[in-house]
C-alpha cells in the first residue's frame, strides 16, 4: 500500500508506531499483530545497521549465524529430500521432453550452462577501482527452458509434486511408469478438476502459470503491482487467470491464499512457506557440482566456491544455498543480494525477526524496477534455514542494476532483467569486508559465481529500454 509510506529520514517515535497499527489494520496481517513493535530508535540502537538500511544506502551485511555443517543438527528438510527431488525431475524428464519440445534437446532435463565472463570482470574492476581475484562465472539460469528464469526449478518442481501425488492417488500411474503419459487427453482433462493458485511479483507466476495450464490444471496468478504488463499477458496467453493487486506481493499472496484455499480442490503453492519450492531449487547445486568437475575446476576448503544470489522473499536463493551447502559443505560461501528499497531478507535476519516483520514497519517504500525482488517480508521457511547457511546479505540500488545489465550487454553479449543482475558484484562487495581473512582463505582460490535468475523472456522492446536506461545512467552518449 502506498498510503503510509514515508520520508526514510523519519524518526518521529508517535508517527512510527501509528504507522505500524495503520499496517496492520489495513493489510488484515493481525498474526504479526502479537509482536510489540519497537520504537524506531529503539531499533536502531539495538540493531545500528538499521539506521543505513532505513535511510536507502547500500549496505553488507556479514552472517554470524553461519554454521559449519558438523554444527547443524538439523533442518526442516535434509539431504535425502533433495535427492528425491531429483528423482522426481527424472521421472517427468520424458513428460517434458514431450510437453515442451524446447527441453528435447536435454531430453527434458531444465538446466542451464555455467558460463565465466571474464570481459565482464574486467568491467566490473575498471568501474568500481575494486579489483578482486579468482575466476567470475555465470550461472546462466535466464536460459532455463520454459520460464526462462531460475523459478523454472521450484515452480515447476512443486506443480510437477502436486500433479504425480494426484496421479498416483487416483490409480492414474505408478512411479516406474514412463510419466510421458502425462501430457495428454486422459490426463489433461482429469487435472481439470483441480485448481492451483500462487501469488507472485512476476518469475513464480509465469512458471506456475506455464505447467499449470499445460497439466490441464484451472490456474490463477494473484500479481502484485510491481509485476510487469508483458509478463502478466504472457500468462493469459498460456491460458492462465491473472488476477491483478494495487498493493505490493504480500497482499497478493494473501489474497490468492485465501481464494484458492476456499476451493476444495484447491492447492496455492506458497511463496512464503514452501517445501517443495525450496527443494526445487535446490537440486540445482547437484547439476552444478557436474557442470564444475566438467570444467575441472575444484571445489574444497582450500579453493572454495563463493556464489552471489538475486533476492526477493528468499526461497529460491535459499534454496539452492541449502543445495551448495550440502553438497560442498563448507567449502560453499552463499550470499543474497536484495535492492535497497526492499531489504525484506537482510531485515528479518538482522533483527531476528524473520517474516514478523516487514519493510513498510520501518518506513521503506518496497518500490524497485527490479520486480522479482519486490518483497516486503521475507520467506519464514526459507529464511529460518538461510540464517544457519548463508555468509551474507548485500543491498543494491537500482540505478546499479542497470548499469550492470548494459555492461554485462556490451562486454559479453548477454542480457538479463535488471534482478538478475544484482549478484554480480558480489566478489567487490565481499572483499571490501573482513569476511576473507575472518575465514582464512586464499582470495586466488576463490571461484566466483554469480547467479542470474531470469531474462530470457523479456519482450525486446522492454530488454532494448532496459539497456538503453543502464546505457544512460552509465555515462555512454549515444
Amino acid at each position: 500500500m502506498t498510503l503510509f509510506i514515508i520520508n526514510t529520514c523519519w524518526y518521529k517515535n508517535i508517527f512510527t508506531f501509528a504507522v505500524r497499527l495503520f499496517h496492520i489494520a489495513i493489510t488484515d496481517d493481525l498474526k504479526y499483530a502479537i509482536m510489540p513493535f519497537k520504537e524506531l530508535d529503539h531499533w536502531i540502537h539495538d540493531y545500528p545497521l538499521l539506521d543505513e538500511i532505513i535511510k536507502l544506502k547500500p549496505v553488507t551485511w556479514i552472517n554470524t549465524h553461519r554454521k559449519k555443517m558438523m554444527e547443524i543438527q538439523s533442518l526442516p528438510v535434509n539431504k535425502a529430500d533433495m535427492l528425491d527431488a531429483e528423482k522426481l525431475w527424472e521421472r517427468f524428464a520424458p513428460y517434458l521432453a514431450k510437453a515442451f519440445p524446447e527441453t528435447a534437446i536435454s531430453h527434458g532435463i531444465i538446466e542451464s550452462p555455467l558460463q565465466e565472463i571474464p570481459a565482464m570482470k574486467q568491467v566490473l574492476e575498471n568501474e568500481m577501482k575494486t579489483p578482486f581475484a579468482g575466476r567470475l562465472f555465470l550461472k546462466c539460469d535466464h536460459e532455463l527452458p520454459i520460464a526462462g528464469s531460475i523459478k523454472a526449478r521450484g515452480g515447476i518442481f512443486e506443480v510437477l509434486h502436486y500433479a504425480e501425488q494426484l496421479a498416483i492417488e487416483n490409480n492414474l500411474i505408478q512411479p516406474n511408469e514412463n510419466y510421458a503419459i502425462f501430457d495428454s487427453e486422459k490426463f489433461n482433462h482429469f487435472f481439470s478438476n483441480y485448481a492451483i493458485g500462487v501469488g507472485s511479483t512476476g518469475n513464480l507466476g509465469l512458471s506456475i502459470g506455464i505447467i499449470s495450464a499445460k497439466l490441464g490444471f484451472k490456474v490463477s496468478v494473484f500479481m502484485s503491482a510491481d509485476a510487469k504488463k508483458w509478463k502478466k499477458e504472457l500468462l493469459r496467453s498460456k491460458g492462465a487467470l491473472v488476477l491483478e493487486f494495487e498493493g505490493d506481493f504480500s497482499e497478493a499472496i494473501n489474497e490468492g491464499r485465501k481464494a484458492t484455499l476456499s476451493n476444495p480442490k484447491g492447492y496455492f503453492v506458497d511463496d512464503e512457506n514452501s517445501k517443495y519450492l525450496f527443494l526445487g531449487y535446490s537440486v540445482a547445486a547437484i547439476r552444478l557440482k557436474k557442470q564444475l568437475e566438467e570444467k575441472n575446476i575444484l571445489i574444497d576448503e582450500q579453493h572454495p566456491l563463493f556464489v552471489y544470489s538475486p533476492c526477493g522473499v528468499g526461497g529460491s536463493p535459499g534454496g539452492v544455498a541449502f543445495g551448495l551447502r550440502q553438497v560442498f559443505g563448507d567449502a560453499a560461501h552463499c550470499f543474497f543480494a536484495e535492492p535497497t528499497h526492499a531489504p525484506s531478507v537482510l531485515i528479518g535476519l538482522v533483527t531476528g525477526k524473520m517474516e514478523k516483520v516487514s519493510v513498510h514497519d520501518f518506513g521503506i517504500d518496497n518500490r524497485t524496477e527490479a520486480d522479482g525482488l519486490a518483497v516486503g517480508r521475507p520467506s519464514a521457511f526459507a529464511t529460518a534455514i538461510s540464517k544457519k547457511l548463508i555468509s551474507g546479505v548485500y543491498t543494491i540500488d537500482d540505478d546499479v542494476l542497470f548499469t550492470l545489465l548494459y555492461h554485462l550487454a556490451d562486454s559479453e553479449g548477454i542480457f538479463l532483467e535488471p534482478s538478475a543482475t544484482a549478484g554480480l558484484i558480489g566478489p567487490q562487495r565481499i572483499a571490501i569486508t573482513n569476511y576473507i581473512q575472518t575465514h582464512k582463505l586464499s582470495e586466488q582460490k576463490i571461484r566466483h559465481i554469480a547467479w542470474a535468475t531470469g531474462g530470457n523472456l523479456v519482450p525486446n522492446q522492454e530488454m532494448d529500454s532496459f539497456y538503453k536506461k543502464g546505457k544512460m545512467l552509465a555515462g555512454i552518449s549515444t
